[in-house]
């Protein structure tokens, strides 16, 4: 009989589900919880999914077979703009689109075999898990976790809604690519800042966790040491006689030539109050995204107030204020002091404006004007650990390094009396307000009377209304004519709902706390969390990084704050592995202008289109619907079967590299695939035993077992070919070569399920494999009876001769003798030493 997976797949993964072979139980085995990132309900799976999800089980069988009790679940983050933006573009409901796409892909995902168990399945859409988030909102609340501000937002002009500084890509909103306007609004804010220092300090214990995750992480938070001073103002506004400024950069102010303010400054504000010139400038700086990346690549504007402040070293020398774009209020003081030479965005500003620029430092041995002179053509910026001539310092000597220059600058301040060292962070207060209706609603309401209060939980879920349109741009909710109506839940009295939804980030922040209760009337039970938690290993993109993951390790805190998780679980993740991206080849041509035309994979042959017009390839580029070089899993599955797709997706790189998929790589992981099922199919009944066989089934089992144990799944699969190889080419049979087979068939279950299962039962295994233990590895079999050992002749090496263990040196110099390499280089002669070191080398010295 041939291989035939289209028949023998849907039938194991129907013994597996009626047996309830992966339902997740909590009883007095060691536990282990396995997670992917859970997707998005677009409607389509892709081949990342294929691959990230794959990983995933093949962790799970591992560790199942390995007498663990196993979590794996599987979920969707199911609320969004893209829904929204469906209902508008199609027609229906978000709701209806969502729902429709979960159960095409839940149909899609479904063959390829995956360990999950689908009772504990939700979406973040569903009413259950909005109860929950819910009542975590309200108790975060009630434990000062939240906050409500009016505050500089990113605003998208095209999805209408707030984003977090995260979600802005470039200037751009992350999922409509408009460019990003600042607008103030009054907005709910988990204070996430409030666990800078912890979150910061706690990257050093997740030795789990990839090192390039955490130094983006450390970098987000951004700590810094910096001197806090004040600016004296001269004839400005009364109520604004100082100007509180922060800088890293302390040991440069003896260079600065200006003062800038945020235009959203309070004295901006006041300025802007009476002149329409300063509110126009102020207008036009808002048309800028409020993130780093948005206002460093924007051309830099300035207005200049008139205005000017004392230097704190010299109430003599005035520097005056300006109002600049570049800078933002939430950073620091909302005030600067421009100090041109030292900093590329200063010295553009500066030389825009024909502000001065003077130097603080220069190169090492520099003198006043030469220091001056190079920073006239650029601002020097070396690195602060570097050594620099100081030919403006103020504090220290005049050669040391910008760390020591910044310390003894603070020291001045401190002791002079106009300012103090103080430790800041980059990292905001999480604002999760947003102003459209495919969210979770934020479950408080606005009573004349008791102001902004929260929601009784009694009353929860507080949910979406269904009958909404999304015929005008904005929040329907604010359109709706009796959501909005409620009662306040501390008078009774008549209150009107809070119409903004919370973050979709919000959402994938706590769901691996869900999977452990998913049906519960409370977000967690104790008793499962302390069970199943933390993840132990936990799967996705490194796109994910900072929006989530950081996200993720703060909402952890917040629960054991709140009594939801253990004290344990404050970090969520134990282990993090972060896949690369499957991709193939762009094909294009040219139209009549010049301008790119895609074309699908399926559609090119031998690099031609069907009428023969030869494409122009892209080597290795990320599967974009746009670009066409999208692969369809379903059709691979339908074609080839589960188990090719998910050998493939093994077989050919390191999981953590990108992987390029291609024809002949899914039809040569089919190819073997099938051979495996031809061993077992047609295995003698009959024959002799083969020691090495059984030898390399041991050594495979010892070297697939620490491949899989450290993520490195295309070794496990070398090494199965490799056992693959040599039970064909043995001449073993009868129950020595079926022992052999259960073996790779165990060895085979955590990446190709179904044919596992396949080999197993030909062999001779006792119910399924799935349920079978790890094999174990018989150390005596792992060690060889001969040894390798390298020749050198005249310190170089020559030869190598393989000679059992326990050969007699004498018996081994007789064999180095009788070498034809060795006797060439020797020429006949007799060597002056011949040294045999047991075990290790030979050496000749001629």
């Amino acid at each position: 009989m041939p291989y035939d997976p289209a028949s023998s797949e849907p039938l194991w993964r129907k013994a597996w589900e009626d047996a309830g072979t992966f339902l997740a139980v909590r009883d007095e085995r060691p536990k282990y919880y396995v997670l992917e990132m859970f997707p998005y309900p677009s409607g389509r799976i892709h081949m990342g999914h294929v691959r990230n999800y794959t990983m995933g089980d093949v962790v799970a069988r591992f560790k199942r077979a390995q007498g663990f009790s196993v979590l794996h679940p599987m979920g969707w983050d199911a609320f969004g703009m893209p829904a929204e933006n469906a209902a508008m573009e199609q027609g229906g409901h978000p709701r209806d689109w969502t729902y429709a796409n979960i159960a095409t892909m839940k149909d899609q995902l479904k063959p390829l075999g995956l360990s999950i168990d689908w009772t504990r399945e939700f979406a973040t859409c569903d009413d259950d898990y909005v109860a929950q988030q819910q009542a975590l909102f309200l108790d975060f609340l009630e434990a000062g976790l939240i906050t409500r501000k009016s505050a500089q937002v990113n605003w998208d002009p095209v999805d209408m809604t707030v984003l977090a500084n995260e979600q802005v890509i470039d200037g751009k909103g992350w999922r409509s690519g408009a460019a990003v306007e600042r607008k103030e609004l009054t907005q709910w804010f988990f204070r996430i800042s409030d666990y800078s220092e912890e979150l910061l300090e706690a990257l050093d214990n997740l030795n789990g966790w990839p090192d390039k995750v955490r130094l983006m992480q450390a970098n987000w938070i951004g700590k810094s040491r910096g001197l806090q001073f004040r600016f004296e103002t001269v004839d400005a506004p009364e109520g604004f006689d100082r100007i509180e400024v922060y800088t890293t950069r302390p040991d440069t102010l003896l260079g600065a030539s200006f003062v800038a303010l945020s235009p959203d400054h309070p004295l901006v504000k006041h300025l802007a109050a009476s002149d329409p010139k300063v509110e126009a400038f102020t207008e036009e700086c808002r048309r800028i995204g409020t993130t780093e990346e948005a206002i460093e690549t924007a051309p830099k504007m300035g207005y200049d107030t008139g205005l000017t402040v004392r230097h704190p070293l010299d109430p003599d020398w005035h520097l005056p204020i300006w109002i600049a774009n570049f800078v933002l209020m939430d950073y620091g003081t909302g005030a600067i002091f421009g100090s041109p030479g030292h900093d590329e965005r200063d010295h553009e500003f500066a030389t825009k404006y024909g502000l001065a620029i003077p130097a603080t430092f220069g190169e090492r041995g520099m003198s006043l004007d030469q220091a001056d002179a190079l920073v006239a053509k650029a601002a020097y910026t070396p690195l602060k650990s570097d050594t620099v001539t100081y030919v403006r310092g103020f504090a220290g000597e005049a050669d040391q390094t910008g760390d020591a220059a910044v310390t003894a600058a603070i020291a001045v301040a401190e002791a002079q009396g106009w300012g103090e060292g103080v430790t800041k962070f980059r990292l905001r207060d999480w604002g999760i307000s947003r102003q459209r209706y495919w969210g979770c609603p934020i479950p408080v309401v606005h009573c004349e009377k008791c102001g902004t209060v929260p929601e009784a939980k009694a009353n929860l879920p507080v949910l979406l209304p269904l009958d909404v349109s999304f015929d005008v741009p904005g929040n329907p909710l604010d359109r709706h004519p009796t959501w909005r109506q409620a009662t306040c839940p501390v008078c009774g009295g008549p209150a009107t709902r809070e119409t903004d939804t919370m973050d979709t980030f919000v959402d994938s922040s706590w769901y691996y706390a869900r999977f452990t209760a998913p049906h519960a009337a409370t977000p967690t039970v104790r008793a499962d969390a302390d069970y199943w938690m933390n993840v132990d290993q936990y799967i996705g993109g490194i796109e994910h990084a900072i929006l989530h993951l950081l996200y993720s390790r703060f909402f952890a805190r917040a629960m054991v704050k709140t009594g939801h998780l253990p004290e344990a679980a404050k970090e969520p993740f134990d282990a993090l592995f972060t896949q690369g991206m499957v991709t193939h080849e762009i094909y294009m041509t040219r139209d009549d202008k010049g301008r790119p035309v895609y074309h699908l994979p399926e559609d090119v042959t031998d690099g031609k289109l069907a009428d023969g017009t030869p494409v122009e390839i892209i080597p290795s580029a990320k599967m974009s619907k746009s670009k066409k070089n999208v692969v369809d899993p379903v059709n691979i599955v339908a074609n080839f079967g589960a188990d090719t797709a998910r050998w493939f997706m093994l077989s050919d790189s390191p999981p953590e590299r990108d992987v390029e998929w291609t024809a002949a790589g899914a039809e040569a992981a089919n190819k073997f695939l099938a051979r495996v099922w031809r061993l077992a199919d047609e295995a003698p009944a009959d024959g002799i035993d083969d020691p090495d066989l059984t030898r390399a089934a041991h050594r495979a089992i010892a070297d697939v077992t620490k491949a899989i144990e450290g993520f490195a799944f295309n070794k496990a699969v070398a090494k199965l070919y490799e056992l693959a190889n040599a039970t064909a080419k043995s001449s073993a049979g009868g129950e020595s070569r079926r022992a052999v087979l259960r073996i790779m068939a165990q060895l085979l279950a955590p990446m190709v399920p179904h044919l596992a299962e396949d080999v197993w039962a030909m062999a001779g295994g006792k119910g399924m494999v799935v349920d079978a233990p790890w094999p174990k590895a018989d150390p005596a079999m792992l060690e060889d009876d001969s040894v390798t050992l390298p020749i050198q002749i005249n310190g170089k090496r020559r030869a190598e001769i393989t000679v059992p263990k326990d050969m007699p040196k004498d018996q081994i110099e007789a064999m180095v003798m009788a070498d034809e390499i060795v006797q060439r280089f020797l020429e006949g002669a007799t060597p002056k030493k011949l040294i045999v070191v047991p075990g290790r080398i030979v050496n000749v010295v001629a």
